[in-house]
């Protein structure tokens, strides 16, 4: 069964476009078919990040108004063969972008992918709700700091209400995936603690993914870090994360690039 994947989050620059990439990517490694949804539109980024920016012809908003076929807009990566991009429009203004047709958007992807990873607008305006409009799961990017997590808090309080599922009574499946962490800097009062956020959010757990350059710099060659550098430590955590997302039970790690672990919290969730 398709399950639809929104990487959502209130503040910008927290990691949902680079988290995107790199879930996909994993996924797809795990032989799953993957399609990640750029919903940024006017801005577009996710195609720079998965090294297909030459490549793109049509877009998200030329197949939500019918003038081009899904077919003709998806852009197969050239190392996974079973990961797919539809990239957001650069030049189209976000409200180009419809609730109907977003829906038959969504309709068509569930018909041929295992998962659809919805990259998010920054914010709570019209792209951020079309974005998890029609997710059955929401991964909340955030990282350790007061800004981000309380925008973060606002996008679950949305979650909660404006996605189709809460409107027919039910709840979306939520996970929080913190970003950019750095142990030291937690151990001496410079960002919160992995507690402080779990107890703010309340929501369970996916993955830690630490501050490291090899996220950038990977974004900058235009491959998912999961595939720049797989035995990297933000690699080694979106590897998990994305073996968590398919229902593995794995103990919670905080990966590092030196030798050993800097911490270990098993079988951490949310409460």
């Amino acid at each position: 069964m398709t399950k639809v994947v929104v990487v959502t989050s209130g503040k910008g620059g927290v990691g949902k476009t680079t988290s995107t990439a790199a879930l996909g990517a994993a996924l797809a490694q795990q032989g799953k078919k993957v399609a990640v949804v750029d919903f940024d539109v006017g801005l577009r980024n996710l195609d720079l990040v998965m090294g297909a920016e030459r490549r793109v012809v049509y877009d998200l908003i030329n197949v939500a108004q019918g003038d081009a076929k899904l077919q003709q807009a998806l852009i197969r990566d050239k190392r996974l063969p079973n990961l797919f991009l539809l990239p957001a429009s650069q030049t189209r203004d976000k409200d180009a972008l419809t609730e109907d047709g977003v829906r038959a958007v969504i309709g068509e992807l569930r018909d041929k992918f295992d998962w659809v990873l919805c990259d998010s607008p920054a914010g709570i305006e019209r792209g951020a709700t079309l974005a998890m409009r029609f997710a059955d799961v929401a991964i909340v990017v955030a990282n350790p700091e007061v800004s981000s997590v309380r925008d973060s808090d606002r996008i679950i309080g949305l979650l909660d209400a404006k996605t189709e599922q809460a409107e027919k009574g039910g709840r979306i499946e939520k996970h929080l995936l913190l970003t950019r962490y750095d142990a030291g800097r937690a151990g001496r009062g410079e960002m919160l603690s992995i507690d402080d956020v779990l107890e703010i959010l309340s929501i369970p757990l996916i993955g830690i993914v630490p501050e490291s350059e090899d996220v950038l710099r990977a974004s900058n060659m235009g491959s998912p870090v999961v595939l720049h550098n797989s035995s990297s430590a933000p690699a080694r955590a979106y590897g998990d994360a994305a073996q968590r997302l398919c229902g593995a039970d794995l103990p919670m790690n905080i990966p590092s690039d030196r030798k050993g672990i800097l911490g270990r919290l098993f079988g951490r969730r949310a409460a």
